[in-house]
């Protein structure tokens, strides 16, 4: 097997490959001054040239965006290739054969496979071309063209995506590149003929073929369509064999126009067909990209964390548009079951009627398609929604057997925040009556301990044995916030006057804490903070407006503990930790209403759109308020 490339071949490749040169086929430059170039950065967008070339060093800068590094780095960034790739590119480009260092033997040679890699892409770049010209002159490719003008291609559109169209005839295809020079044995490697009993013939025969590109831009295979009722195969769609450059697991159809989109966007749109990426691209829609005859699996998620550029992070979006029907839920739940990271970064857009983006676009236009990307859902909403929706959630054995089937899925989420929030939406999907005993029951399906309470258990006993105080239940709320939270209801209890209009203003959804929301209840019913004075009949009122035992019993811990700090510094310090809780409330619903917001269509819900926006800007100029405050207390 080959190994690294010998540095002394890299050294050589960096100084031939001179940077202006690489850099001016993908970005116009023009002279900046003291030897240097300038163009508009191709990495990033600007209406200003700020990216800069010296070929006196042989390096580029922007400095708008901070890419930079020499001819190599260039065309790993540009082209979304690997080192490899990258040096390989550049050695074709300026003539140098690249040696090799073999890792079992430690002996240096040539790359086995690097002539016959040239000599399939050659031969695909030549059958492209063929087939293209096929689809536009020749008469018999007739069918052909109707079949693109009735979903909406016409010959433009045909030329764009390099769309053909193989001949009737068994050898056509066959003859056309022996009299370029290639064998039989050639052609047979490359997926383009199949060995007959005596002589290879054609593998596609009259059918509209889609070339499909790697990364680096060749063409390595093709996938074909089915367009005469007397094709001897059946499929619909016929794809290249797997070859020693076709592997349908590592490749995406159309992402030699997407990717850089795709980078720039930090988004990729994954349809189901070569029509559907078309249509994607020609409405606007330009990372659209398809999978090639299989399932998307783990390798093209790969595949898309590269052009996204955040292998690590998952800052990036994917958006997958199955159809509406059965297939395509299965199909989404398959998705489902991948890399837990990516599918958290993942979203689903299926159009109300079912219709894929190729379908959509015609019926009604390029505007929808661009509308069905921006209705996507979270796919762990869609797919758990999926679950649900198989049962009948208006009697109890239909809610039942749907937490049965949701639970174990919701279960499998690694992410214990993520995990918790769809286990709190799973009940209210199913009209769960007890929030917490759904989440508790997830919680355990996946393996994971009830939360340890944050204080010790309280338990009294009155006169006939009986247990008069339960455990104080915080629920799911973590130890910082009911600290938080216990502060400052010590200080309502404490010291209401200081408290004040503040304090009275943070609504009970604001605590987190079962108990506490109780409590803050309690402060309600018995007037408010911001008239009481405090002392043994504030005290009194709070606990008669108590309805449990165990709120009481809290409310008379809050009574007697005492408070951080000393008379002096008790204004700044009340007034502190209510500004934090209350800026960690409007942080909260903050979160809510922007994951609304995300999933309103902004044009078939225009009044809705705007008026969360308008919310929205509120609450962000209230939390600044807050934190400008909040700095001014510590």
């Amino acid at each position: 097997m080959a190994g690294r490339i010998r540095d002394e071949d890299i050294a050589a490749v960096r100084e031939r490959a001179r940077i202006e040169e690489i850099v001016s086929q993908y970005v116009t430059l023009r002279p900046a001054g003291g030897g240097s170039l300038k163009g508009l950065c191709p990495f990033h967008d600007e209406k200003t040239p700020s990216f800069n070339v010296r070929p006196q060093v042989n390096l580029f800068h922007c400095f708008g965006c901070g890419e930079g590094g020499d001819v190599i780095s260039f065309l790993q960034k540009h082209e979304h290739l690997s080192f490899t790739e990258a040096i390989e590119r550049l050695a074709d480009k300026v003539g140098i054969q690249l040696r090799y260092d073999d890792t079992g033997s430690g002996r240096a040679g040539p790359r086995q496979n690097r002539e016959q890699r040239t000599r399939l892409i050659e031969a695909h770049r030549l059958a492209a071309e063929f087939y293209a010209e096929m689809l536009a002159e020749s008469p018999e490719a007739t069918t052909g063209r109707q079949f693109l003008d009735e979903r909406g291609f016409d010959r433009t559109a045909a030329e764009a995506f390099a769309v053909g169209y193989a001949p009737k005839g068994g050898e056509v295809l066959r003859q056309h590149l022996l009299q370029k020079g290639f064998t039989d044995h050639e052609l047979v490697t490359a997926g383009l003929t199949a060995q007959g009993r005596n002589t290879p013939y054609d593998r596609f025969r009259g059918r509209l073929v889609w070339p499909i590109h790697d990364l680096l831009g060749d063409v390595v295979g093709f996938g074909a369509r089915r367009l005469y009722d007397d094709d001897r195969i059946d499929a619909k769609y016929l794809n290249t064999p797997e070859t020693t450059i076709y592997k349908k697991s590592h490749l995406l159809y159309g992402v030699q126009f997407a990717k850089r989109d795709i980078a720039r966007s930090a988004q990729a749109v994954v349809v189901e067909g070569y029509t559907d990426v078309m249509a994607c691209h020609l409405a606007g829609v330009t990372t659209a990209v398809a999978t090639c005859g299989t399932a998307f699996g783990e390798d093209h998620a790969r595949i898309l964390r590269r052009l996204l550029r955040d292998q690590d992070e998952y800052r990036g979006r994917v958006i997958f548009t199955f159809d509406g029907d059965d297939a395509g839920k299965k199909a989404a739940l398959r998705a489902f079951e991948g890399d837990q990271r990516f599918v958290g970064q993942t979203y689903v857009a299926i159009d109300p009627d079912g219709l894929d983006p190729c379908d959509l676009r015609q019926r009604s236009g390029d505007a929808s398609v661009r509308e069905l990307i921006a209705r996507q859902r979270p796919l762990f909403e869609f797919a758990i929604r999926t679950m649900v929706d198989e049962f009948d959630l208006d009697h109890p054995e239909g809610r039942t057997h749907a937490l049965e089937k949701a639970i174990p899925q919701v279960a499998r989420i690694r992410d214990r925040a993520l995990r918790d929030e769809y286990a709190r939406r799973l009940a209210g999907w199913v009209g769960a009556p007890d929030e917490m005993s759904v989440v508790r029951r997830v919680r355990s399906a996946a393996g994971a301990p009830e939360r340890a309470s944050s204080r010790r258990p309280v338990a009294t006993t009155q006169a006939g044995g009986q247990q008069a105080i339960g455990v104080p239940h915080h629920g799911t709320a973590d130890p910082q916030s009911i600290a938080l939270e216990r502060e400052v209801l010590r200080v309502a209890v404490q010291r209401p006057a200081l408290a004040g209009p503040a304090f009275d203003t943070i609504e009970p959804e604001a605590f987190l804490s079962p108990v506490f929301r109780a409590v803050r209840v309690a402060i309600t019913e018995a007037g408010g903070c911001a008239t009481q004075g405090g002392g043994p009949a504030w005290i009194a009122a709070l606990l008669g407006a108590a309805t449990d035992d165990v709120t009481r019993h809290v409310l008379s811990e809050l009574a007697v503990e005492p408070v951080p700090t000393d008379e002096a510094g008790l204004p700044r310090y009340v007034e502190s930790v209510v500004l934090r809780l209350t800026e960690v409330w409007v942080s909260r619903r903050l979160v809510t209403l922007k994951a609304k917001l995300q999933r309103t269509d902004p044009s078939a819900e225009v009044q809705l759109y705007n008026r969360l926006f308008g919310e929205l800007m509120t609450l962000e100029a209230h939390r600044r308020d807050l934190r400008e405050r909040g700095v001014g207390t510590t």
